[in-house]
């Protein structure tokens, strides 16, 4: 069968061109797959931009030739994906700023060098036909699992969240999100590269139709019988004011006004919660003001986020990003430590090397940095179902946050993406949150400094939310759990023993990925 005459022209469009007219294209491909994240969501994008990595790849003469195209294409998508980093460098400018080029290029630099892996090893058996499609598929799948894994990982943005606005999305319940990466990438290149002739890429089409026809046809959580009511506070304080004497006064009135006012339509809350690090005191050196705090709620326990610390053999403080529960009576009664902490922002890893050039003093605590906490586990506050925490970054990180031990009954997420404008960096941290309640099949209830706290339905349906730069509070029934879905009890590794699987099939039988005659 010949090769498809879309597939030949545009093949050989891309092949005509000089490298770094092929490097500059492979920049805008990367830029073309972040149109298809938060907040722009159109995957539809990913249409022509998945085959142009067909063609970026055919049109590479070497292995190295196609790592470096790869690398490209990874430093486009990761720099305009994470742009939003910058702005944490600028909450204190005259100290920071100076970082902000490298911080919003060196990461994404680093990142993109998974994309080079992928493709450097695609080109080594690289051959004409539909496969090598599905050979690059697995390859960026297998290269988009070791970023979110190696050096503790970073797991944003990955290229099957594009569906996050689609009933698609309701199909990572039973792959996850590393199957929803694949299954993104080769769905939309087949069509193109296959050719329309070919069933193939009749079946890729098929195939992403039943995944939105089935999730389309999935119903919403019923509602639970007398639910407990949540109170979901949004103090939205600027991250360069929130520390600063006389605002730290003005943001806790606001924080506990919000607290006291009356119940809504649902009737009286059941629990106060406050975002991360909303207190600006330590709590075990003010247990007076831990007790106003507690008693701002009227009744019902108070869980915010604090700063606690601990001493270390040599009289040392030591550092946690923590959340806390807090009774009437100002006794704090329970405390999760965050265990998954942001490299750069919450600890800087090989400090000695660094801190001669004063990289350390972004680590928090003027240098100290922080302390990972012991791991997850599920809290029980009387009157709530159990629940599982996570502190910010914890949550992008599938299944991270839940206890092997034992199933909560909904996940809560205190975050403060303050520290990251007002654009896109909330928006997708909030898309992260909503496919964490469908891979879990449990409701995520999030509270964020500035914005956007929210109630999501554990079928990643917002059903309460408050938006970008405003100060108010949530009055909501905390929706039902659903069953555990297939993702929640089997992790990622059946879907990295096939991507691996076929991986080898291409490395060691390269002939599967010849066209017929």
């Amino acid at each position: 069968m010949s090769q498809p005459l879309a597939d030949l022209r545009l093949r050989e469009r891309v092949a005509a061109l000089g490298l770094w007219q092929r490097l500059v294209l492979a920049v805008l491909a990367g830029l073309g797959l972040t149109l298809a994240q938060p907040p722009v969501s159109f995957p539809f994008a990913l249409f022509i931009v998945v085959p142009l990595l067909v063609w970026l790849v055919d049109a590479t003469p070497s292995p190295r030739a196609a790592a470096l195209t790869g690398w490209a294409v990874g430093f486009g998508m990761f720099v305009s994906g994470l742009h939003w980093m910058g702005h944490a460098f600028l909450v204190d400018a005259e100290r920071f700023a100076w970082l902000l080029p490298f911080a919003v290029t060196l990461l994404p630099a680093g990142l993109a060098v998974f994309w080079a892996a992928a493709f450097w090893l695609a080109k080594k058996v690289w051959h004409d036909g539909w496969g090598r499609a599905l050979l690059l598929a697995v390859m960026i799948g297998l290269a988009e699992f070791a970023r979110s894994t190696v050096l503790t990982g970073f797991p944003w943005g990955l290229p099957g969240y594009a569906w996050v606005e689609t009933p698609v999305m309701q199909a990572v319940r039973y792959v996850g999100p590393h199957g929803m990466t694949f299954l993104t990438l080769a769905l939309c290149a087949l069509p193109l590269i296959a050719g329309l002739q070919r069933p193939v890429a009749w079946v890729a089409l098929a195939v992403l139709a039943g995944l939105w026809a089935e999730g389309a046809t999935r119903a919403h959580p019923p509602a639970p019988i007398d639910p407990p009511v949540l109170r979901i506070v949004q103090p939205n304080a600027a991250q360069h004011l929130k520390w600063k004497p006389g605002h730290r006064e003005r943001f806790a009135a606001r924080l506990e006004a919000l607290s006291s006012a009356p119940a809504g339509s649902f009737g009286r809350p059941d629990v106060v919660i406050w975002p991360e690090t909303a207190i600006t005191f330590l709590p075990q050196d003010a247990p007076n003001l831990v007790a106003r705090i507690a008693a701002s709620a009227q009744g019902p326990p108070l869980i915010t986020g604090a700063l606690f610390y601990e001493r270390d053999a040599e009289g040392q403080r030591q550092w946690f990003n923590s959340l806390m529960v807090a009774t009437e009576d100002g006794q704090i009664t329970d405390r999760y430590d965050k265990h998954h902490l942001v490299p750069f922002g919450e600890y800087l890893p090989g400090r000695w090397l660094l801190e001669s050039i004063g990289l350390e003093a972004i680590a928090g605590m003027g240098g100290a940095g922080f302390v990972a906490g012991p791991g997850p586990r599920t809290i029980t506050v009387q009157g709530l179902p159990p629940f599982a925490a996570a502190i910010c970054y914890e949550l992008i990180f599938p299944g991270g946050f839940v206890a092997d031990n034992t199933r909560p009954g909904w996940i809560l997420h205190l975050t403060n993406d303050a520290w990251f404008g007002d654009f896109a960096g909330p928006q997708q941290h909030l898309a992260q949150a909503r496919i964490r309640a469908i891979e879990q099949g449990l409701p995520v209830v999030r509270a964020a400094n500035t914005g956007i706290s929210a109630v999501i339905d554990a079928t990643g349906r917002v059903t309460h939310a408050l938006p970008l730069g405003t100060h108010g509070a949530i009055d909501a029934p905390l929706p039902a759990a659903l069953a555990p879905t297939i993702y929640s009890r089997s992790g990622d590794t059946p879907v990295l023993a096939l991507l691996l699987l076929g991986a080898v099939g291409f490395l060691v039988r390269p002939s599967m990925l010849r066209r017929p005659d």
